[in-house]
C-alpha cells in the first residue's frame, strides 16, 4: 500500500516527508520517486557535499550508516534548503570527487 504524505506544511517541507524519502532511498525504491520526493534529494544533494555527486543508491548506502543525531540535523539542513530557494553547483569532495572514506583517505 501505498502512502500518501502532504509535502509541505505552510511554505516549508515537513520533516516527515524528507525523512520518508531518505527511507525510500535507503531502501532502494528508485523507480518510485515523486517530484515532490526527486526535489528533497536534490535538496539533500545542495545540503551536504558527501552524496552531492552520488547517484540515488550509494545515497541511500550513506543514509542508512548514519547515526540518529546526524540523520536529525541532515533532515534540518535539507529543510532549510528548500526554505532558502537558494541553488548552489555541488562542490567535489576531493580531487577525484570521491568520498574520504571510499578513496582510502
Amino acid at each position: 500500500m501505498s502512502t500518501s504524505y502532504n509535502y509541505s506544511s505552510g511554505d516549508s517541507v515537513s520533516e516527515l516527508a524528507i525523512v520518508d524519502t531518505f527511507t525510500k532511498l535507503i531502501f532502494g525504491e528508485e523507480s518510485r520517486y515523486s517530484d515532490a520526493e526527486l526535489r528533497i534529494i536534490q535538496a539533500l544533494r545542495l545540503s551536504d557535499d558527501n552524496v552531492a555527486l552520488d547517484n540515488h543508491h550509494d545515497m541511500g548506502i550513506y543514509l542508512r550508516a548514519m547515526g540518529v543525531d546526524e540523520m536529525i540535523r541532515l533532515v534540518s539542513r535539507v529543510q532549510d534548503q528548500m526554505a532558502s530557494g537558494h541553488n548552489r553547483p555541488p562542490r567535489r569532495r576531493g580531487s577525484d570527487g570521491l568520498h574520504p572514506q571510499r578513496a582510502g583517505i
